[in-house]
């Protein structure tokens, strides 16, 4: 599983225009099940993602595509981590350590 977290590297003001364009991003990607949580960061200077995918490039290959990315008003911190415990609701994204 990989956290994605955005930050603004551009006013608020040159985000809001590219915002519909990076929703349609995340509908596209949650209809993939690529995505399973997003939202703003308090305060608002980016958002998080949570994101399931084989392999970092993948991910960091679906950040290159975000709006605000080709806008230039964003850029992403990656992390990855094994998912070992989730809620009940969240069971299929569990995962194993490995040996």
């Amino acid at each position: 599983m990989f956290v994605m977290e955005l930050t603004y590297t551009a006013p608020v003001d040159r985000v809001d225009p590219l915002l519909p364009a990076h929703v349609a991003w995340l509908d596209a990607l949650y209809a993939q099940g690529v995505f399973i949580a997003s939202g703003r960061k308090n305060p608002r200077d980016g958002g998080i993602i949570l994101a399931v995918a084989d392999d970092r490039a993948r991910i960091e290959e679906i950040a290159a595509g975000d709006p605000f990315v080709s806008g230039g008003v964003c850029s992403y911190r990656i992390t990855e981590f094994a998912a070992t415990k989730t809620a009940p609701a969240l069971s299929a994204y569990r995962e194993q350590l490995p040996a």
